[in-house]
């Protein structure tokens, strides 16, 4: 078991770090937290209690509650430019979007002819389009999804905004896994958590660059390897910096790789992000069973 508190690797970190800002364990008793998103003019987080089927609301003022349930084993969300939640649907092998009204309609499930395996975390860029991994994690065992048959090789796609166009942009994974652009939205990163089935899978943090037309990618490269541990989900701050999860808590990491700190924590850290109103300078993670937060010397970056 990890102590709780941060190791500074490079000074850079220490600045990071507020000396009468203590971690917080703010609830518990989840079996697998996922999906943390910061609901702004809501002053609130959304994040799922995966295999339990259900989406949970925390705020300061009203504390915990749930949101939606069932939840359609909802994993990954994140907010649209109209202020919508997106989320990867485990249950319905689908991308999916929580309406104004509440109803729930589903923005792709197939490509290609072929049903998607099982969307697993999901990014909004700028101009509206819907980035999202699909690996088969979620129809690999009856925990977090259904078990059923892949019909697809594990990607990364791109759903276009306004036309609803489907395209795959990067199939070079076994398991891509949790995805964030940078600040400037020049740069995509996507986790490789490989295949589980592997006795040593493939993990590791890559990162593309975006071509000029915003919808493809080129120039894949790896960019860091968090140990113990692997990249599950991440969060980006102001200056690019990426905190991502890791196996003894939350690493941080420089764009270009090198680890700066870490916030150490008691158990696996699974997905996390910056939220907080107005600043966006509180980091809330999701550790395994129990929902945690700090306040930091950061900002959550802000996208075009």
């Amino acid at each position: 078991m990890s102590e709780v508190g941060f190791e500074v690797v490079d000074e850079r970190f220490a600045g990071f770090v507020l000396d009468n800002a203590p971690i917080e364990r703010l609830a518990e008793g989840f079996r697998w937290i996922e999906g943390l998103v910061w609901m702004g003019d809501w002053n609130c987080l959304l994040f799922q209690d995966l295999p339990r089927d259900r989406t949970m609301m925390w705020s300061e003022t009203a504390g915990l509650s749930v949101w939606r349930f069932p939840s359609d084993q909802a994993n990954g969300q994140a907010r649209d430019r109209q202020g919508r939640v997106v989320f990867c649907s485990n249950r319905r092998r689908a991308l999916c979007r929580v309406e104004h009204d509440g109803a729930v309609r589903v923005l792709a499930d197939r490509f290609a002819g072929a049903r998607l395996n099982s969307p697993n975390d999901v990014v909004v860029k700028g101009d509206g389009s819907i980035w999202f991994t699909d690996p088969v994690y979620g129809i690999s065992n009856d925990y977090e999804g259904t078990r059923q048959s892949s019909e697809l090789r594990p990607g990364v796609y791109r759903l276009d905004g306004e036309t609803g166009a489907l395209d795959l942009v990067s199939d070079a994974f076994d398991g891509p896994n949790g995805i964030a652009f940078s600040p400037d939205e020049r740069r995509l990163y996507v986790a490789e958590t490989g295949d589980q089935t592997q006795r040593d899978p493939v993990q590791v943090l890559r990162v593309f660059d975006v071509a000029p037309d915003g919808r493809s990618l080129h120039g894949m490269r790896d960019l860091a390897k968090v140990s113990p541990g692997y990249t599950d989900g991440m969060a980006i701050d102001e200056d690019g910096n990426i905190w991502s999860s890791a196996g003894d808590g939350v690493h941080c990491l420089s764009p270009d790789g090198a680890l700066l700190g870490r916030i150490r924590l008691p158990a696996r850290v699974s997905n996390l992000c910056f939220g907080g109103s107005p600043h966006l300078d509180r980091l809330f993670i999701g550790v395994s069973h129990a929902l945690y937060a700090v306040f930091l010397n950061r900002r959550g970056a802000r996208w075009p």
